[in-house]
């Protein structure tokens, strides 16, 4: 230890922690505003900073007289400009430290957004539900009307139900809650997707192509379901399959689940539950939830 501090007698152990607790902070910050507005924002105080420095460098005293008088309100400036980036990153240290409980609420989630996307397939009702991840999409909630409301299988149906007033427009949810519905999102004009695909299948891209959203799509149409990632959208999925890619781009293991069966209308569906097999007290409680009647 003695041979490895001798070039540099004043570096204690102290000084070393203490310089690792910078670097994370300087990267955690460099990470925070990475692919958002912000970083451009910390682009121009950069500039701001470099315009300062030449001023005094170079004697500039008109320059250098109008910086020193807004240079007291930059910080004020700087909180004002940086409010949604500090209260994420404020938001981002509390999940870690009750990375637990946000597991076991992610898990809700999913069961929810499953469930409710399995109900609109077989329905051939029209859904978009943006997923938020790092990227905030406060822009995009503010578009919409909100809710702030726990995500649920139930409000999820209720909102796009063909004759509810915010069922046209999209969800966005954050961690387990529902920001708000009908929301405008840009659409994409990648010239390069098909003709096929609609309004809701653009918009669903195009959220993805400005930030790094999960948008969930339903065909009102034909009942498929679609998922849109990173600017490409992965169409004619299974439930199943969308339950797994979620797990994967969210990044935790997802187990298999038995989901309901189709919906049958008359005789049919009622000989069909006398001759099912036996199932698990989940998959009861997920039919009763989709088709009512099937409790009865």
């Amino acid at each position: 230890m003695r041979q490895f501090s001798a070039p540099w007698p004043h570096l204690s152990t102290v000084s070393v922690i203490d310089i690792l607790l910078v670097a994370i902070v300087i990267y955690e910050l460099l990470a925070l505003v990475r692919g958002t507005r912000a970083a451009y924002m910390l682009v121009g105080v950069a500039a701001l900073g470099l315009a300062f420095y030449f001023s005094r460098a170079g004697e500039l005293a008109t320059l250098n007289w109008m910086i020193g008088a807004l240079l007291p309100y930059a910080a004020f400036a700087l909180i004002v400009v940086f409010a949604p980036e500090i209260r994420q990153a404020l938001a981002r240290l509390g999940r870690r430290l009750t990375l637990s409980q946000a597991l076991a609420s992610a898990a809700d989630a999913y069961d929810d957004i499953v469930l409710a996307t399995n109900l609109f397939s077989q329905n051939q009702t029209g859904a978009l539900i943006v997923i938020e991840r790092e990227i905030g999409l406060r822009t995009y909630i503010e578009s919409g009307v909100p809710l702030d409301a726990h995500l649920s299988y139930d409000l999820l149906a209720t909102i796009f139900r063909p004759s509810a007033p915010l069922h046209d427009g999209a969800v966005i949810i954050q961690k387990d809650r529902i920001a708000a519905a009908a929301c405008f999102l840009p659409l994409s004009m990648n010239p390069v997707l098909s003709t096929q695909l609609g309004t809701r299948h653009r918009a669903g891209i195009g959220v993805t192509e400005e930030t790094d959203a999960i948008a969930v799509i339903v065909s009102e149409e034909t009942g498929a379901i679609s998922l849109a990632v990173a600017a490409k959208i992965e169409r004619d999925l299974t439930v199943e399959q969308l339950r797994e890619r979620l797990g994967e781009l969210r990044r935790r293991y997802v187990p298999p689940s038995t989901l309901p069966t189709p919906i049958t209308n008359g005789s049919e569906g009622l000989e069909a539950a006398d001759e099912e097999t036996p199932r698990s007290s989940f998959s009861r409680t997920v039919d009763s939830r989709t088709n009512p009647g099937a409790g009865r």
